[in-house]
């Protein structure tokens, strides 16, 4: 029987694409939208789009419980794609869930490293420890969940090489965090989406971490600017960043650049993406739930900068 899914945060960066995933996999989809949003012209071709591909739209507000409840009260899961500042917010959702009473299943905004096991500096810390809390909120209520540790989206990070300020991918300089060995995970938005409606619904991913380490998209950045150099025919002059001096930057940076920066600490220079075993008791891997599925390969995904 397909579920009926509500997902809240639809239009943004992530939630564009869980959005689509959901009506393409042909659950009944409701997207939770603020009036705000509605008339919002940059938004609205979207929501057309959504409308045609047989998205329900509801109206509502992460401060208007009541508007929560009756939404959450027509669906079976609950995803929630809101933005870095509004991951507290989320406590919100989770006491319109419990009133409600009748959700299978609760995907909160995670969609990134395991927070449980990063290691950020501040400020991502201070994000990564509301994300936490979160999820101690979930488990301490009883309320179903599964979380998305889908790594680094390529929208951000294979765009333009995680170059700070750059829209595209160098053709000159590369500046690399660390010594360059440290292994990645990056992963396409769209596929994400998709495997995030297939877990939402599986049964072996209940109160389970999915973790994204899809085969082909494991690299260290050297391995990055060295397929990059390939495909380019040109190599790169190339600037290694101690972590001392990388600590530095992140302290005298403005936002949002001492964010990417923490970022690029906690996953080039700590590995927080790939220095720990998959417990199985907590977690499962998506190709290995999924071997059948066709997804994007960091290799596909640059040519199109070529």
């Amino acid at each position: 029987m397909a579920e009926k899914i509500l997902i809240i945060g639809g239009t943004g960066h992530m939630g564009k694409f869980v959005v689509e995933a959901s009506a393409k996999s042909g659950h009944p989809t409701f997207a939770l939208l603020r009036e705000l949003s509605l008339s919002d012209p940059a938004k609205s071709q979207l929501v057309e789009g959504w409308k045609n591909s047989g998205v329900t739209i509801l109206t509502g507000d992460l401060n208007d419980h009541a508007s929560l409840v009756k939404a959450i009260k027509q669906v079976d899961i609950v995803i929630s794609t809101v933005g870095f500042m509004q991951i507290a917010d989320q406590h919100k959702i989770l006491a319109a869930i419990k009133e409600a009473g009748n959700v299978k299943r609760f995907l909160p905004s995670e969609f990134g490293n395991d927070v449980d096991r990063s290691h950020p500096m501040d400020p991502l810390n201070q994000n990564f420890q509301q994300k936490v809390q979160l999820r101690r909120a979930i488990e301490a209520q009883g309320i179903p969940y599964t979380y998305i540790s889908c790594n680094l989206f390529a929208g951000y990070s294979l765009s333009n090489l995680l170059q700070v300020g750059a829209t595209a991918p160098p053709r000159d300089k590369v500046v690399i965090p660390g010594h360059g060995n440290v292994k990645a995970v990056f992963n396409d938005e769209r596929d994400v989406g998709a495997y995030t409606i297939k877990a939402a619904v599986d049964p072996r991913t209940l109160n389970k971490i999915v973790y994204f380490r899809l085969p082909h998209n494991i690299y260290s950045f050297n391995e990055l600017v060295a397929l990059w150099e390939k495909k380019m025919g040109k190599t790169l002059e190339k600037t290694y960043v101690p972590e001392q001096e990388l600590l530095k930057q992140i302290q005298e940076s403005p936002m949002p650049v001492n964010i990417i920066l923490c970022i690029n600490h906690c996953i080039f220079v700590k590995g927080d993406q790939m220095n720990f075993e998959i417990d199985p008791k907590i977690g499962v891997e998506v190709s290995q739930l999924y071997p059948d599925v066709k997804y994007t390969t960091v290799d596909e995904y640059l040519n199109q900068f070529v």
